[in-house]
């Protein structure tokens, strides 16, 4: 962080250089408005429970090292008011992923107090109005919940003469998350208290880089509990680029499973039976699969031939076709092979929805039926909710998922200067060996093409992480399991469960 701040007083004091040798006299920084807050009281009846909370939707301004502001994140806090040990009850940390998502999908999906609601059977939302009700999912009953939204998606902007760029980057995104957890805790009273991450996909690796910035270092902040949804810790496992076998190893239980959704894999070989299936298909990727690609041209055509043939029997594509693509099955081209002959494409969000294409033809679909199915009924429950029920009255759009963040994203985590893939699982297995309270929940979808379960289980079968701390969840679902009703409720109780724990 200290090195992003000074790059931003470098800035401050070279550009009204620039501006007098033009003979145009001293720059005048652009104006910084106040920060705003919004606050209101509100209750809701979890169970049997009524909680009383408090709900500050608000900016918080981070400062340079002369005391300037550099960017504005803008959060939602759920604080329970009828507690009388506030400073000892729980606060979870939010965010969603992207990277230059907001923290929306969790918010509006998950665990807040509003819910808005998607077909659990994974057909579009269709047109407004959505309903938006009390979310009976929502863990204000066991934790004080912070939605934050990094600089640049939502609210969050970078102020003065600060770029966002100096804020987009795995390092420079978990510093500037981590200075404004430290203000929250001492803005609210809350050192002390229990504390836990809960990140979606790209959300995941800016936890895992949390647990390095927060507990790192003499000025540590102690973590609980870790929570990865759709987690992606290894982008080694999601990048597929030549060479890098790893990635259809992680992808093909996901893909296997997808097939057996859509009943084109062969489930009469496993007797109809998904947990044999699909941990027959794990096996399989490394004990089979991962040595045949390894060995490359010089596998031997029969048995090229036979491997097409069992891991036709998993993913449900032609053996031909599998042979054709040299074994390695990019999950885009699966997306639109699968279901190729019936006219429909398949999620990759969640490989449970089906698109239609406009032509039969191409490689790959033309577009997310799991995004553009639901997207939608989220953008419009979080904007009506900030606007009506919380009076935020910004003008600026909330910006839900753009570019801008991802298309200047600082990938270099060790800061060496050479192409490297990301991998921030050594920082969260350090945190648990150097924490022996610090715990983790892994939640997964058995049908998410984006962030594959069986990647983010190689990712902490390795990195020096403590698996008897790792608790592992799976949900018949996709990447944002709360779209179907009865995964959203088991995420609340596993997750909820794991807080508890914790007490």
């Amino acid at each position: 962080m200290r090195t992003l701040l000074l790059a931003a007083c470098m800035a401050i004091f070279v550009m009204p250089s620039i501006a007098e040798d033009a003979g145009n006299g001293p720059k005048d920084a652009p104006e910084v408005p106040e920060a705003r807050v919004f606050t209101s009281d509100h209750s809701l009846r979890l169970g049997s429970k009524m909680v009383k909370y408090e709900t500050v939707a608000s900016e918080t301004y981070l400062r340079d090292d002369k005391d300037e502001p550099t960017a504005s994140v803008f959060s939602v806090s759920y604080i329970d008011t009828s507690t009388t040990s506030a400073a000892q009850r729980p606060v979870t940390f939010v965010f969603n992923g992207g990277p230059g998502s907001a923290s929306l999908w969790l918010h509006m999906g998950a665990f807040g107090p509003k819910q808005v609601i998607t077909p659990s059977d994974a057909s579009d939302v269709g047109a407004p109005p959505y309903t938006i009700r009390d979310n009976q999912n929502s863990l204000l009953d066991v934790t004080d919940l912070v939605f934050i939204d990094p600089v640049g998606t939502g609210y969050s902007r970078p102020l003065g003469e600060t770029e966002g760029k100096e804020f987009y980057g795995v390092n420079e995104d978990a510093e500037s998350i981590a200075e404004f957890i430290r203000i929250w805790l001492t803005e609210n009273g809350r050192w002390n208290s229990p504390k836990y991450l809960a990140g979606e996909s790209y959300g995941t690796t800016r936890a895992a880089a949390l647990t390095e910035k927060l507990q790192g270092g003499w000025n540590g902040i102690g973590l609980n509990g870790v929570i990865l949804i759709s987690a992606i810790l290894d982008f080694q496992t999601a990048r597929f680029a030549p060479g890098n076998d790893t990635a259809h190893l992680a992808f093909f239980p996901t893909e296997a499973a997808t097939a057996w959704h859509h009943d084109k894999a062969n489930k009469a070989k496993w007797n109809n039976d998904f947990d044999a299936f699909i941990e027959d298909a794990r096996t399989y990727a490394t004990d089979t699969l991962a040595p045949a690609l390894i060995r490359g041209s010089t596998l031997s055509e029969a048995d090229e031939a036979r491997i097409a043939g069992e891991m036709s029997d998993f993913i449900g594509l032609s053996a031909e076709w599998i042979r054709l693509a040299n074994l390695r099955v990019d999950p885009a081209r699966f997306r639109k092979e699968l279901l190729r002959r019936e006219g429909f494409t398949v999620g990759r969000f969640d490989s449970r929805y089906r698109g239609v294409d406009s032509e039969g033809t191409a490689d790959t679909p033309e577009n997310d039926p799991s995004g553009y199915g639901m997207d939608v009924a989220y953008v419009a429950a979080i904007n009506d909710y900030l606007t009506r029920e919380l009076n935020v009255d910004f003008t600026r759009p909330y910006k839900v998922l753009t570019g801008e963040p991802g298309s200047q994203w600082n990938w270099d985590v060790n800061q060496r200067g050479w192409p490297s893939y990301v991998n921030v699982t050594p920082w969260l297995g350090k945190g648990m060996r150097e924490n022996p309270d610090l715990r983790v929940l892994l939640a997964s979808g058995w049908y998410d093409l984006a962030t594959p379960f069986f990647g983010a289980e190689m990712s902490l079968h390795k990195n020096g992480v403590v698996l008897d701390r790792v608790q592992f969840d799976y949900y018949d679902s996709g990447h944002m399991m709360y779209l179907a009703e009865s995964d959203g409720k088991k995420l609340s109780d596993d997750v909820r469960a794991f807080i508890e724990a914790g007490q």
